[in-house]
């Protein structure tokens, strides 16, 4: 059965003590709304609407996305007690034959010709969500998050976002250096220009719409997909919000304390 994931992916304290921590998580799709509740974590995610039918047929099928608590029904939002384990059974047989249905209508819907973003939305309840997220304020979401009355999918996420957190030792950066989510080593050893880097950081942040951030790709598409989001008509900068230079001082700036987004930076001078 599916479990929410975390891994920190860039994490970096600025001289002041600001911390900016940028994760990769996969959740249930189920939660995606709560998860977009929290306005000072700027992200992007998996659209449904850019991954291919048979691709999120494939992901239904082997991922195995049940809920993590079978809570028996009672007043309120939160279910304090689960049921027995035999109306467990019997709730993840009507769970699972209703996603084997979804699965059956959405390959009917294919065949009559619907696009994907029509398609895929049958299969949501029975699928994860993955997205990069970066902040510098997380306490709110870790109190909000990891406590008993939120629902069991989220709070699995959040302990295990918490317990990455706690573990992780963020880079120290001088003013004006950067925060480059899933730039490694080699990257840095390859390409020698900070400003080339900081593109490539973004065309891979992008990329998690695709569900292709992981994968293996030339710099030189990177740069690309960064150029081609950048000049676009509207231009598309959500990806341009987890990279981020290191300030001086706690000053805020936009939803990060003491870093600065690229896109703050582009918007303050008008480069859309």
């Amino acid at each position: 059965m599916f479990q929410p994931q975390a891994a920190i992916i860039a994490d970096s304290v600025n001289l002041t003590g600001d911390r900016l921590t940028t994760f990769v998580l996969t959740y249930h799709r189920m939660i995606h709304s709560e998860f977009m509740t929290h306005r000072m974590l700027s992200k992007n995610s998996s659209s449904s609407r850019a991954i291919p039918v048979e691709k999120m047929i494939k992901l239904v099928e082997s991922q195995e996305v049940y809920p993590l608590h079978w809570g028996k029904n009672q007043k309120g939002m939160s279910a304090q007690t689960e049921v027995t384990e035999d109306e467990i059974q019997a709730a993840t047989e009507v769970w699972k034959a209703a996603k084997n249905d979804a699965i059956l209508h959405a390959k009917q819907l294919v065949h009559i010709g619907i696009h994907k973003q029509v398609v895929n939305r049958l299969l949501e309840p029975f699928s994860t969500i993955t997205v990069i997220c970066s902040g510098t304020e997380y306490q709110n979401f870790f109190e909000q998050r990891c406590h008993p009355d939120a629902q069991p999918e989220i709070q699995a996420l959040a302990h295990k976002m918490k317990a990455a957190y706690d573990v992780s030792q963020p880079q120290q950066l001088a003013a004006g250096e950067w925060h480059l989510p899933l730039i490694k080593q080699e990257d840095i050893d390859e390409i020698s220009d900070i400003n080339e880097l900081v593109k490539v950081a973004v065309g891979r942040c992008a990329r998690v719409s695709y569900l292709n951030h992981d994968g293996v790709r030339s710099l030189a598409d990177d740069v690309k997909l960064h150029d081609r989001l950048l000049t676009s008509k509207p231009a598309h900068l959500s990806p341009f919000e987890h990279v981020a230079s290191a300030l001086p001082n706690s000053e805020k700036r936009a939803n990060f304390t003491g870093f600065q987004a690229y896109r703050f930076d582009l918007e303050r001078n008008k480069i859309k």
